[in-house]
């Protein structure tokens, strides 16, 4: 036991000794780091108060400072919604916004000239950096909001207008429309012409009576050409596709223009087979002629149903109107089934293309009433305009005199020889430098 004490108390007092031991050496390596400012880094537990109270002033600062620049920009936006308020008041004038958004432009800039002498004087420590934002970001949505409305307000103003100019120029339209009617009805009533067929006898015709009844003709075959393309944009066509197909490489010099070449195929068409002789003689084609010009062609029909003219209307309509193009505008058969049956449809489509048909066939009968005969001629593509036998179906042909020489893109309506006298062509012209065909 006693043995064990003195053992215990050997330890104690060797660690003692060891405990110094170790203490002594920490002390000189503190003081041979210290002396020589290298090698222990003593991290400071926190700053010192000086310091923390420089960084937080520098950060209030930089947070007032963008305070100030926020507000500064949301003066800005709400000067530019006031101005833009000022002109929208101006047309039409309206002086209450005048003066409202004068004041407005004023109140802004006094506030700015406030912000301005406070910051001068450095009276931006009472500014709360973290309000001011959000008040300024308030105030920028705020001016935003009024100058979007300003903005429909001056959209509302220009389509109202717009709406006004659109609806000036339909009753424009309409009161031409009604205008042309009237004068179509004038011509197509017991007129001029109605008055001068009336008292034309054989003995007495002349180039002049086929030159006024082909005119009368012609309207005809605008009217449903113009018809055609209406119900050829309601199926959807390509009126660009089916103008090149009629007459590849033309190149029109106005989009209208290409209105021409739907009149091309109607008279193509139409007219074949125009000077074809039949079994009448001159008295009997002229006797014809008066009864077909004078009558609606569904009540002639009625009374000729194994006609000439029964059967030229037929024909003609079944070239002009394919099964295909009938299908695609009227989503059936039906009309072709019709004529095909001897019948008479009553659409608006074939009315039209009737009272067309029934001109061409009474221009006829007329051609064939001359002693001397009629011949009818086209002009070849790509021939040199000639004022004796060709009208350009368009204005001021020769206008342009420096694109080359005008040649001839197609024929509209084909020209007529009567004895001696010539009735001019009517053509599409073209600046060309190919040479002149023969």
């Amino acid at each position: 036991m006693r043995e064990d004490q003195m053992e215990t108390t050997k330890r104690k007092s060797a660690l003692k000794k060891g405990s110094k031991k170790v203490a002594r050496t920490l002390e000189k390596v503190m003081k041979i780091r210290g002396g020589s400012n290298k090698g222990m880094c003593m991290l400071k537990v926190k700053k010192d108060k000086k310091e923390e109270e420089e960084e937080e002033c520098s950060s209030k600062k930089r947070a007032t400072m963008e305070a100030l620049a926020a507000r500064l920009l949301a003066g800005v936006t709400t000067i530019k919604a006031a101005y833009a308020e000022l002109q929208m008041a101006q047309h039409p004038y309206d002086n209450h916004s005048i003066q409202a958004a004068d004041q407005a432009v004023v109140d802004e800039l006094r506030a700015i000239s406030e912000l301005k002498r406070r910051f001068i004087k450095r009276e931006l420590h009472h500014l709360s950096p973290q309000v001011t934002i959000m008040l300024a970001q308030i105030q920028e949505q705020q001016s935003l909001i009024r100058t979007y409305q300003v903005t429909i307000k001056r959209l509302q103003h220009d389509l109202d207008a717009r709406d006004a100019n659109i609806s000036s120029l339909n009753n424009h339209l309409n009161h031409c429309v009604s205008f042309n009617k009237t004068l179509h009805n004038k011509l197509n009533s017991s007129g001029a012409l109605s008055s001068l067929v009336d008292s034309l006898s054989l003995s007495s015709l002349t180039a002049t009576h086929f030159l006024r009844f082909l005119h009368h003709t012609l309207r005809s075959v605008r009217a449903f050409s113009k018809l055609l393309i209406s119900e050829m944009e309601s199926a959807h066509w390509d009126l660009d596709a089916a103008v090149m197909f009629i007459h590849p490489d033309t190149l029109f010099a106005l989009p209208s223009h290409k209105t021409f070449a739907f009149e091309s195929f109607l008279c193509i068409t139409m007219f074949e087979g125009f000077t074809l002789r039949h079994h009448q003689h001159q008295d009997q084609n002229f006797d014809e002629f008066k009864k077909v010009k004078s009558m609606n062609p569904k009540q002639y029909l009625t009374h000729h149903p194994n006609s000439s003219f029964s059967v030229f209307l037929k024909s003609k309509y079944l070239q002009v109107v394919h099964a295909k193009m009938e299908c695609s505008l009227f989503g059936n058969l039906n009309q072709r089934k019709v004529v095909n049956s001897g019948g008479y449809p009553d659409s608006a489509f074939f009315v039209a293309f009737a009272e067309m048909a029934k001109r061409v066939w009474a221009l006829h009968c007329l051609a064939m009433s001359f002693g001397d005969g009629v011949t009818v001629f086209q002009v070849k593509k790509n021939t040199r305009f000639s004022e004796v036998y060709m009208e350009s179906v368009t204005e001021d042909p020769l206008s342009d005199s420096n694109s080359g020489d005008l040649r001839v893109a197609f024929t509209v309506v084909p020209g007529f020889n009567i004895g001696k006298t010539v009735i001019q062509s009517q053509v599409y012209l073209s600046h060309v430098a190919s040479p002149a065909t023969s």
